[in-house]
């Protein structure tokens, strides 16, 4: 059939590419046509790569190969170069080979061309794959639309414009929101930005909640956490303010950045990062990081079952 090399920062379209090649393939005999393989090793690799696949159709063997490509590691030698771009080019008519690269996000890093396997695999069908610019909001409304599609939902245009200014441009997140989104809408179709309010936790809400725990309000934190509650999970609040957090220690520690840099670090939007930085002019790092911390602290303890109140325990890593 083909060789494929996808490569590219954003992740999740890498993942829903593979998805489409693998509903292909005879779902009665998945475990015998699908392979796939972490980075491994020439005998292993070259194994792989002459796959003969059964008589019950197509193949489809997956490769990471970030490894290859990110480690100092020399993994093969010219001798071992040679037969597998032999492979590669007289694999059997039924098998599919994808090499896939998954690069750090918002790095703007690129496949070393000077490697002699990327100039192997660039021969074939070479596609990339990045994550979408937080400015062009166009582009990530029209992938929703695409994903929402797919999903058999329809997003008035305000609940998309909301979706985006919560989110930014991070694609496996708008795919989880999408899944609740039409959980809620059932049995209807159509997805409004009221539906969206509900199901989010907002930017607003979260920050109101740090903001309380960092100018001392501590009672009036609990008060304010209290009320997600009535929204979301505890997991589910701690996940979205971790991620918040996270994104705010960037912002303080590299607020000598201009910010369309920072917007690139963070995944928001220029206007969102000025608006943060204004917001916590007087809030330390070192409080962040501290807040982090506790947060992630709970966070592990709740999901090994270590946990015997997780609302008071979550309560607890707020304050204290």
């Amino acid at each position: 059939m083909a060789v494929y090399f996808f490569y590219g920062d954003e992740d999740f379209n890498i993942d829903l590419e593979l998805e489409k090649m693998k509903a292909k393939l005879n779902q009665d005999f998945i475990s015998m046509n699908f392979q796939a393989f972490d980075n491994p090793e020439y005998p292993e690799l070259i194994t792989a790569l002459r796959s003969q696949p059964m008589m019950f159709g197509n193949m489809l063997v997956v490769i990471n190969a970030e490894k290859y490509f990110l480690s100092n590691k020399n993994f093969f030698n010219d001798s071992e170069l040679t037969d597998i771009e032999d492979a590669l080019k007289n694999n059997p008519e039924t098998l599919d080979i994808v090499f896939t690269l998954k690069l750090p996000r918002e790095e703007n890093k690129k496949p070393d061309s000077r490697k002699k396997l990327y100039k192997i695999l660039n021969q074939f069908n070479t596609k990339e794959f990045p994550a979408f610019k937080t400015y062009k909001t166009a582009e990530i409304a029209n992938w929703i639309k695409q994903r929402s599609k797919k999903k058999e939902i329809i997003l008035n245009d305000d609940a998309i414009n909301l979706l985006i200014e919560n989110i930014g441009n991070n694609l496996r997140e708008f795919d989880e929101e999408l899944n609740k989104l039409k959980l809620l809408a059932y049995p209807e179709k159509i997805v409004t930005k009221k539906m969206v309010e509900e199901i989010v936790i907002s930017n607003q809400d979260l920050f109101n909640l740090a903001e309380l725990i960092m100018t001392n309000r501590k009672d009036m934190a609990l008060l304010e956490f209290k009320k997600l509650l009535d929204k979301k999970h505890p997991l589910e609040i701690l996940s979205a303010l971790q991620t918040m957090i996270r994104k705010w220690i960037i912002l303080k520690t590299k607020a000598n950045l201009p910010p369309f840099e920072l917007s690139k670090l963070t995944g928001q939007h220029e206007f969102v990062v000025k608006q943060t930085l204004q917001k916590l002019k007087s809030t330390k790092a070192s409080d962040l990081v501290k807040l982090k911390e506790n947060l992630f602290e709970v966070e592990y303890k709740i999901k090994s079952a270590e946990s015997l109140d997780m609302i008071s325990e979550v309560e607890c890593a707020l304050i204290r």
